[in-house]
């Protein structure tokens, strides 16, 4: 197959944008979103998601567009778009179906369609195929190709970044895998594995999710453990990491768009052949439950109704991503247990939050002082450099500091704070 004269990326969020600008070094290049929002503020150089710098937004050579048929010309066309779970946890494939649909009209003979989202085994023949060859009055495997390469992009990284990772492609057909490793490892310098098939690729992402998720629970759990036994999990894991093959995972709340979501993808489609999934299932219950328990736990310290302030939405630290954060249940555990909660976060958008959570972020840090207690949910840079005085200001005498991350465990805090930690 020759290399395409245009690549149509279709989503320009945290996969979709990075991978329209690496592209775009090597080949023409069309990104295009639904939300004319986001088009706009990409071709004004700014990039709501901090992935992408504003100079090396305005340097890139890819066309953003919010207009369908300008991906007309297109031969190769790659989806992008989010894979969330319903309040079920049951695998929501709406927007790959639309994107699919989308895709579908503008197909020609000898184009080229790759899925990125992480999905449960089958779903980019059994599921984008149907779709793209209704729409097109196509046939998939002859009339146009059908590829798989699950994306690595981890948000706020920029250590591994695309260009620096191992790409994994698979295709319909062994010509339509060599295109992908000639297009894909244009930007990684050939750094790209072949997958056997495209469910083997599917399924190569999906665990790489669930391991990780799998393996939190675990440290989650002797977390619970280790505070009944009245002893820190970090202290313990401090110890242990001294050990060669100890692998170094956290305690934490397992958020964001991929380690709490793509288990149940798994999860569903082993559930769809008959088999019980006991250890991903385990996880999930675990990880997800760890909001309300680390509430219970501040509930029982603090003793009485009281005012808190919860430092961090975002899913992880440094990064504005609010997607499926765990922090929402902290927050609502501590309200369902009465007390007043405030919630500040340095990166989050305020819209956002307000949007998808109704949570009213508080204003400048500078300005709040005066509760019962302090907790520091996410390791955001400005929190982590907490010195004595932001303890001193921010709560009353015999306030009470809960580190969830043990950012504070070395800092020291004024006579009369009480200090509790995960």
């Amino acid at each position: 197959m020759p290399l395409p004269k245009l690549i149509a990326v279709v989503g320009l969020g945290y996969v979709g944008l990075p991978l329209a600008v690496a592209l775009a070094k090597h080949f023409p290049v069309l990104g295009y979103d639904l939300e004319a929002r986001r088009v706009d503020e990409l071709k004004r150089g700014h990039d709501r998601t901090n992935e992408i710098a504003p100079p090396e937004l305005k340097a890139c050579k890819a066309r953003f567009s919010a207009a369908a048929a300008d991906m007309a010309p297109a031969e190769l066309f790659i989806i992008t778009v989010p894979t969330p779970v319903d309040g079920a946890n049951v695998p929501d494939l709406g927007a790959v179906r639309a994107a699919s649909a989308a895709v579908g009209a503008l197909l020609k003979k000898g184009d080229t369609v790759v899925l990125e989202s992480t999905v449960y085994p089958g779903v980019t023949e059994e599921v984008c195929g149907p779709v793209l060859a209704a729409a097109s009055g196509l046939v998939a495997g002859r009339d146009f190709f059908l590829g798989y390469s699950p994306e690595r992009i981890n948000p706020g990284d920029k250590q591994h970044t695309l260009e620096r990772v191992t790409k994994v492609v698979a295709g319909q057909t062994p010509e339509t895998a060599a295109l992908l490793a000639r297009v894909y490892g244009a930007v990684t310098g050939g750094n790209v594995f072949v997958a056997r098939d495209i469910r083997t690729a599917e399924a190569a992402k999906v665990i790489e999710n669930a391991q990780r998720d799998v393996n939190i629970a675990f440290i989650n759990e002797i977390t619970q453990i280790f505070n009944k036994m009245g002893i820190s999990v970090f202290d313990v894991l401090e110890a242990a990491r001294t050990k060669w093959n100890f692998l170094p995972f956290v305690p934490g709340l397992v958020g964001g768009h991929c380690i709490g979501v793509d288990p149940y993808y798994l999860a569903h489609k082993a559930l769809a052949m008959g088999h019980h999934p006991e250890v991903i299932l385990a996880g999930r219950r675990i990880n997800d439950g760890m909001g309300d328990y680390v509430a219970g736990r501040i509930d029982a310290a603090l003793g009485a109704p009281s005012s808190v302030l919860v430092l961090g939405l975002t899913f992880k630290e440094n990064i504005p991503d609010l997607r499926n954060s765990k922090v929402v249940d902290i927050v609502a555990g501590l309200r369902a247990r009465g007390h007043q909660v405030r919630v500040h976060d340095a990166f989050a958008d305020a819209e956002e939050a307000r949007q998808h959570y109704g949570i009213e972020l508080a204003g400048d840090l500078a300005g709040l002082a005066g509760f019962d207690a302090l907790v520091g949910a996410v390791t955001h840079a400005p929190y982590a450099a907490f010195a004595t005085a932001d303890f001193t200001r921010l709560l009353r005498p015999a306030g009470l500091v809960a580190d969830i991350k043990g950012m504070w465990r070395n800092v020291a805090l004024p006579d009369g704070l009480r200090r509790w930690s995960i």
